[in-house]
């Protein structure tokens, strides 16, 4: 009962994000139509695209069992304190499409200094670390055992310019802050409780210049997260948010000088939206 209550919340929310979702045609400030170009149209097979998947099969046959510290709101779907690798990396390992997004959002953005909040099992870490090789990495993962496993998997696919470090976030972000300077891509996905979410984004804030990202992972999962994401989109700051459904993105631009908020979708899946009608979107 719980699986059909979550996910038929989900599809009502994705029904209505795609009803707004424009495509790549209906786009025309140069910023946003590169980026969604870059993101949702880019063919390109990336070696990326190929080895981190056939690495996360590897996670899906994985017996072994570890205990699970949750800080955050905890699983929807199985909220045992000890999980077997290969059920977390069912659940809650990012998915390759998703995955490939986050390869693309950070080639786009090229970020020196990244942040990650909730390191899970390090795939979604392979991903971005991975289109950004000499880029200064730090993930925060409060999960012991969890850190643990991501860092060995982030060895064995011979990604080293990540720093993963256990510990809460509360507890981990004031020096790993101080010791970035500045950051230019920060990526959230460890703790989806509306209050923390909204905490950690005002603690990064001041790190964060015009030209920096945050990505916000499953906006669209609970009645919490969806609150925390409007509040987001209308921070003074944000100049432009972008609604992905599975991420949400929040841009500083200071050249924008409306605040915009756009829902985009991948051009297959709207190919009646080819720009023949006049668009005021930004």
């Amino acid at each position: 009962m719980k699986w059909i209550k979550l996910y038929s919340r989900l599809l009502l929310r994705y029904v209505q994000y795609f009803l707004k979702a424009r495509t790549v045609y209906t786009i025309h400030a140069p910023f946003s139509y590169q980026l969604a170009a870059s993101l949702l149209e880019d063919k390109r097979l990336y070696y990326a695209f190929v080895d981190i998947p056939l690495f996360k099969r590897g996670l899906l046959k994985n017996q072994n069992t570890i205990a699970i510290k949750d800080y955050g709101a905890g699983s929807l779907v199985n909220p045992s304190l000890e999980r077997k690798i290969s059920n977390i990396a069912k659940y809650s390992a990012i998915s390759a499409p998703s995955g490939e997004l986050l390869f693309k959002l950070v080639q786009f953005m090229k970020p020196r200094r990244m942040l990650e909040l909730g390191t899970s099992l390090g795939i979604s870490t392979a991903y971005q670390a991975s289109a950004a090789q000499s880029a200064q990495f730090v993930s925060i993962e409060g999960c012991p055992q969890t850190a643990l496993v991501a860092q060995q998997n982030l060895e064995h696919l011979g990604i080293k310019n990540v720093e993963v470090m256990q510990g809460t976030f509360e507890d981990r972000l004031p020096s790993v802050l101080s010791k970035l300077e500045q950051l230019d891509y920060l990526y959230v996905d460890g703790d989806h409780r509306e209050g923390a979410s909204l905490a950690y984004f005002n603690t990064c804030l001041p790190y964060l210049h015009e030209n920096a990202v945050v990505v916000m992972a499953d906006i669209h999962w609970s009645n919490e997260m969806e609150s925390a994401w409007s509040t987001l989109m209308s921070h003074p700051k944000v100049s432009l948010s972008i609604d992905l459904f599975h991420f949400g993105l929040l841009f500083f631009r200071t050249e924008q000088k409306t605040k915009t908020r756009l829902s985009l979708i991948a051009a297959k899946y709207k190919p009646w939206q080819m720009g023949f009608f006049p668009s005021t979107d930004q």
